[in-house]
């Protein structure tokens, strides 16, 4: 598993230039004959939502699972609960095993996870509120993005997820 911290500063320029990432990812997707899924915790669904806001997703979108409880995560999705109780469920190693197992379970070419702390509650003494990992497992890799958002809220943390997600997406295609 890769490895990445990305902190507020650097998040928040991203974000100025996203309308149509969705669209984009849908067509790459397509084009390329390949499909993704997605398990998500804190945004709820709303990365699956941005996918099938776009016409004729199908195509390339096959499904997720909302994973919002460690008791799903655990015996629905399959992540180890020996993962959740050695490093929780907001964690480099949940996110890696939320994504590989969606892979697996909706059979997809690549998968997306996000767990995190979008707050006004939460975090911890090693992730504060504002902190999300996000996965990509693709046939070749895992890599998992420590998001810190910072004190912002709640929408725009999962909102400025699902757009991160399609980023990394986007740029994951192009290797495949």
């Amino acid at each position: 598993m890769k490895r990445i911290e990305i902190n507020a500063p650097e998040l928040n320029s991203l974000f100025s230039e996203s309308e149509g990432w969705y669209a984009l990812a849908v067509k790459e997707l397509t084009d390329r004959k390949l499909t993704v899924s997605t398990a998500e915790s804190c945004t709820g669904g709303l990365i699956g939502k941005m996918f099938t806001d776009v016409s004729g997703a199908s195509a390339a979108f096959v499904g997720g699972m909302i994973t919002y409880t460690n008791h799903i995560k655990i015996n629905k999705l399959g992540v180890s609960a020996e993962t959740i109780n050695a490093h929780t469920e907001v964690s480099y190693e949940c996110a890696c095993e939320m994504a590989e197992r969606a892979r697996e379970l909706f059979e997809s070419d690549l998968a997306i996870a996000a767990t995190g702390y979008a707050g006004p509650a939460g975090g911890n003494g090693k992730d504060a509120v504002g902190t999300v990992y996000l996965g990509i497992a693709t046939p070749k890799s895992t890599t998992v993005w420590r998001l810190s958002f910072g004190q912002i809220p709640r929408d725009t943390i999962r909102n400025r997820t699902a757009l991160f997600a399609v980023k990394v997406l986007l740029e994951a295609v192009k290797d495949e």
